[in-house]
């Protein structure tokens, strides 16, 4: 099984960090993947920041249809391209907020979410109430850290990150944490151990995720708003999006060429 990890921002040390922690976690068997955008931010803390990285994501989704990937994901807490990454492919897409949210729901009736940022916390609001979590989660807690913080200034980064998470477990009432970034993919142990709760990280709560879909041979539906786009012309920088919105097969992996038969 291939599992493409994406991270959509351009710092290498985080996509290592990312990679590492996902194979960390993969079962015997699973190869995973960690790439990055050859373009864009080097860390996202904005809705800007999110649409600039998107682009780059749908990229590395059509990169990996030519080799053959089982399932990707996306790993920034704003789940960038989520859906838009859905339509390119029939393989599972899991964004890393929602795989998160699901896997707090299944050991606690009521979590919080530490992230970095306090306006990044807004846009993980907008997700909890968009993907039906909202009355699960108590508190989108910021650490006010910068994400790059966490490559640069790590120990500093995580004693914020434990004390807000301490904060969460004695205002919030909550039975479980989930941490609001891809860069603290490394910290999950360290964290629950000085808070004394469980503390859900979502690349890895991904990876198990994908490797779930996959092995039930469930892929992305292509019903609906996750079908293939339909065929136009895409100009400039994004003239490529235009062969791959073809409606006719091509050289990408089978579930593509099963989308273009004739009907």
């Amino acid at each position: 099984m291939q599992i493409r990890v994406i991270n959509p921002n351009t710092t290498r040390g985080m996509t290592d960090t990312i990679g590492t922690a996902a194979q960390g976690i993969a079962a015997p068997g699973t190869v995973i993947t960690a790439t990055q955008p050859a373009h864009g931010p080097v860390s996202i803390e904005s809705h800007f920041d999110e649409a600039i990285s998107a682009v780059g994501v749908l990229e590395e989704v059509m990169a990996g249809e030519r080799d053959g990937v089982d399932a990707y994901i996306i790993a920034c807490f704003g789940d960038p391209g989520l859906l838009a990454a859905r339509e390119l492919t029939r393989a599972p897409v899991i964004g890393i907020a929602e795989a998160a949210f699901h896997m707090a729901t299944l050991i606690s009736t009521r979590f919080s979410v530490v992230t970095t940022l306090g306006r990044t916390g807004i846009i993980a609001e907008h997700l909890l109430e968009q993907y039906g979590f909202g009355q699960h989660c108590r508190r989108v807690r910021a650490a006010e850290i910068p994400v790059l913080d966490l490559e640069d200034d790590g120990d500093a980064a995580l004693t914020r990150i434990i004390e807000e998470g301490r904060r969460a477990r004695d205002e919030d009432g909550i039975g479980a944490i989930v941490l609001g970034c891809g860069g603290m993919a490394d910290l999950t142990n360290e964290i629950s151990e000085a808070v004394g709760l469980p503390v859900v990280e979502g690349v890895t709560a991904a990876v198990k995720l994908s490797e779930a879909l996959v092995g039930l041979g469930l892929g992305t539906s292509k019903v609906g708003d996750l079908a293939f786009p339909r065929a136009k012309a895409f100009t400039g920088r994004f003239e490529d999006f235009s062969r791959y919105s073809s409606p006719e097969p091509s050289a990408l992996n089978p579930y593509h060429q099963l989308e273009r038969a004739p009907t």
